[in-house]
């Protein structure tokens, strides 16, 4: 019997040091982690900061943009869009494209049927929303990072009458119907020529409709 209780003592004892033995492991672990992550922060603050890339003046940027070649062969024509929703959601889609494009083209027809086949070929594109109205608000709920400006910088809430609502709805219900504006393919992202976006040099330009350059997403082909 002593035998027994000897053996389960010397058990327990050896149990104990192996987890402590564990956790003094763990222990200097851990303390070796933080030595080497104080070691790359200390690394980092004393690393020179990138330099942020200057601001371009309208001229300059003209320029930059100017010297961008347009694609011909990489736009596409995009396919008819038929909408099937029912009156309601077709009233509804033809309010957002209107407000869209009256608000990023003003009354130019051609810029607006450009705005408006932007937003059908995004609702048919991987990564946006899949409705008329969700692309055109997509991120309105941020100061900044909205897709189109008009929906979070309070343009939207100073909506006035204009007397060309009625045109730019005929284009908009043209478009859900089926009518394309081949001008632009399958762009899925716009800018003024004025200005250089972030993204400009990660796609391919294939349209300049007024002073605004329309561009689709880098494929194999058109690197």
């Amino acid at each position: 019997m002593t035998a027994r209780c000897t053996t389960r003592n010397a058990k327990r004892r050896a149990v104990r040091r192996d987890a402590a033995a564990e956790r003094w492991l763990l222990l200097i672990f851990v303390v070796g982690a933080l030595i080497i992550a104080a070691g790359l922060l200390d690394n980092d603050a004393d690393a020179p900061k990138p330099a942020r890339a200057p601001r371009l003046t309208m001229a300059e940027a003209r320029t930059s943009n100017a010297a961008v070649p347009i694609v011909v062969s990489a736009r596409r024509r995009a396919a008819p869009f038929h909408f099937r929703g029912g009156p309601a959601e077709r009233a509804q889609a033809v309010d957002c494209l209107a407000t869209a494009a009256l608000y990023e083209a003003g009354d130019d027809p051609r810029g607006q049927r450009a705005v408006i086949q932007v937003v059908l070929n995004r609702a048919r594109a991987p990564g946006f929303p899949r409705t008329i109205c969700g692309v055109v608000y997509q991120g309105f709920e941020r100061a900044t990072g909205c897709q189109f400006s008009f929906t979070c910088d309070g343009s939207v809430g100073r909506r006035t009458r204009h007397v060309g609502w009625s045109a730019v709805r005929r284009l908009a219900r043209g478009a859900l119907a089926g009518r394309v504006f081949a001008d632009v393919g399958r762009a899925t992202h716009y800018h003024a020529d004025w200005m250089v976006p972030y993204w400009r040099d990660t796609m391919t330009k294939v349209a300049k409709v007024d002073t605004h350059l329309f561009y689709v997403r880098r494929t194999a082909s058109t690197r």
